[in-house]
Formats: structure tokens, sequence, C-alpha cells
């Protein structure tokens, strides 16, 4: 998924979401997160991997940092990055969940590298080049496992998707938020593939997403002059951010000045401590240490 801006996902006019970032800022640098990379060696993103409900929030936070903030890193933030990195690899290559998003991060990662390695000199890179190279090399190698994976067939007496009910399977479909895990279950049962192809379905994903003028910018009629739901989607994608979701994300309590994951919580002290909370999606954790 793109980007998005954290006064939207805060639901907050813009210079109000940019104040509470600058007031956010200052509290954390009183409480040693000076940086980006001080704040992400502190807080215990390795073992938020093995957590389902966290992993996508941990893996978008390290795809926005090969995008953009990977020169930002001091050497021993840039270490640890590339130790959960692998972590994550394995992790997927054993389980052989996630893979097209780690694949996408994988993918980002590599052309900023080349990016770096060939502009040596037009930016500051923290760390001997070669090392930067021996890094390239890790993550080309990576891709190529991850590309010779093979999905195994887990043999099983239980039930299976083929043996539920249509409308228990269109239940399904219309639960999913991103439209390539509905291209990819439509591939596993022929039932499955014309059910994934409903327009209304891809119209409810793109009202979800997508506002009504974005619409209007980008319609794509059929010969009939019906709308193409499902074109439409893939095409707003490209222009527009869809909205993110994760199981569980990252907190930041103004009371006690504390970043923390949401289903863990943490002693609040404030007499109503709710209202202390705020939401820290993946992009607002990387704007935190913009200012």
């Amino acid at each position: 998924m793109k980007k998005y801006s954290i006064m939207k996902s805060m639901n907050m006019h813009p210079k109000k979401g940019k104040r509470t970032i600058l007031e956010m800022t200052q509290i954390l640098n009183r409480h040693g997160y000076c940086t980006l990379g001080e704040a992400f060696n502190r807080l215990d993103f390795s073992s938020a991997i093995q957590d389902t409900r966290r992993f996508n929030y941990v893996v978008r936070l390290l795809q926005l940092i090969a995008k953009s903030q990977l020169t930002s890193l001091s050497g021993v933030a840039q270490k640890n990055y590339f130790h959960i990195l692998d972590k994550i690899v394995q992790k997927v290559l054993s389980d052989h969940q996630n893979p097209r998003l780690i694949k996408d991060l994988l993918q980002d990662l590599s052309s900023t590298l080349c990016i770096l390695i060939r502009g040596v000199g037009k930016s500051v890179l923290v760390g001997n080049i070669n090392i930067w190279i021996c890094r390239l090399e890790t993550v080309l190698s990576w891709q190529q496992q991850l590309q010779n994976l093979q999905m195994t067939k887990h043999v099983s007496g239980g039930l299976t998707l083929s043996d539920l009910p249509v409308h228990m399977l269109n239940n399904i479909l219309y639960r999913l938020s991103d439209g390539w895990d509905i291209v990819t279950l439509g591939q596993v049962t022929p039932t499955l593939a014309v059910l994934s192809e409903d327009r209304r379905l891809w119209k409810k994903l793109c009202q979800y997403h997508f506002a009504e003028k974005q619409f209007c910018r980008h319609l794509i009629l059929s010969e009939k002059g019906h709308i193409e739901w499902k074109l439409m989607y893939f095409a707003l994608q490209k222009y527009y951010p869809t909205k993110e979701q994760y199981g569980d994300t990252l907190h930041f309590c103004r009371h006690c000045s504390i970043l923390f994951w949401k289903d863990s919580g943490h002693p609040c002290t404030a007499a109503d401590p709710d209202s202390c909370f705020t939401p820290v999606s993946p992009q607002h954790f990387i704007d935190l240490f913009k200012f």
C-alpha cells in the first residue's frame, strides 16, 4: 500500500495534526527518542514480528524506511534494521505466510540501495560502500529465495474452502480490504473465481478506499456503459493512497509520554486513560522524526 496523510488517518485538521506531531516529537525528544534510529533501536520490533497482529505494521514501517529514511539511520540502527529484515524473510520462508508483502518491501529496498550505490558521493552514506554493496547482494539473494518459494499443499481430512456454502465464501471475500487478496483467493476454486469477479464486491472495495470525487476522475466503462469497478480499483490505487488496516498498532500516551502496542496497553495513571491515547500509524511514526 501507498503511504497516506497522517492528518487523514487521525481525522484531524492539517494544522492541528501538524501541531500534534510537533508536540509529540518534543515529548519524545525529552525521553531519549531524538532520532528515528534511536526509536527504532529502543522499540522491540524484533519480537513484534512474531505476533501476527503486529507483523504487517512492522513490515510497512520497514518499507517506508526503505523508501525514504534509510540514510537517516545510524550504523547501529541500520544493523538492527537488516537483522529484523532477515528474521522476517526467514519467517516467511518457513511458514509461507505474507510472501507478497515481503516481496514488495524487498523490491523497494533493492531499488533504494541501487540508487544509493550508483550515486555514491552525491549522498552521505553511513558506513563503508562495500557494506552497502554486501547488503544489496543479500537483498537480491532474499528476493531469489522468495521467488523460488514453493507453497506446500496441506493434506487434511478436515473442512476445506470447497466445503463451505456460497454465502460463507462470499462473506469471506467481502471482509478482505486488499484487492490482491481477493484476486489470489479467487484462484483457489472455480466457485471463488466466479465470486471474486462480482461487480458489487469491487464497488464496495472502491467505496471503502476512495472518495466519489476520485471515481469521477478515473472512470472506466465497459462497452455496455457499466462501470468496471475491478479495473477502477487497480487504476485508482496507482493515484491515491488506500486505507491501511492493522491488527495491532503503536499508540502514544500523552499523559505518560510513551509509545506502546495497543493490545498490550500500559498502566496509565490518568483519570481517563483512553482520552490520552493517540494511534501512531507507520507513516505517523516516520513523521514524528521529520520535525
